[in-house]
């Protein structure tokens, strides 16, 4: 399960149609369409507004391991 297919899956969780997140975006429902058929890439903007409504880390998304260290600047 990819990225894609976890955004797809949250919406439904939530009873929530392409509309819905169009919304959120602020893009038409057909983006919404084309981005879960994969004809188009999401932005990273917009999977962090994802990230921030579905209250889930983009880790979570992206598949990552927990825990992962963070470099120190």
């Amino acid at each position: 399960m990819d990225y894609v297919d976890k955004l797809t899956q949250l919406r439904m969780d939530k009873d929530l149609d392409q509309k819905d997140i169009a919304k959120v975006l602020g893009v038409k429902q057909s983006a919404i369409s084309k981005y879960e058929k994969r004809r188009a890439l999401y932005k990273v903007d917009d999977i962090i507004k994802l990230c921030n409504f579905y209250g889930v880390s983009a880790d979570y998304l992206f598949g990552l391991p927990k825990g992962l260290d963070y470099p120190e600047r």
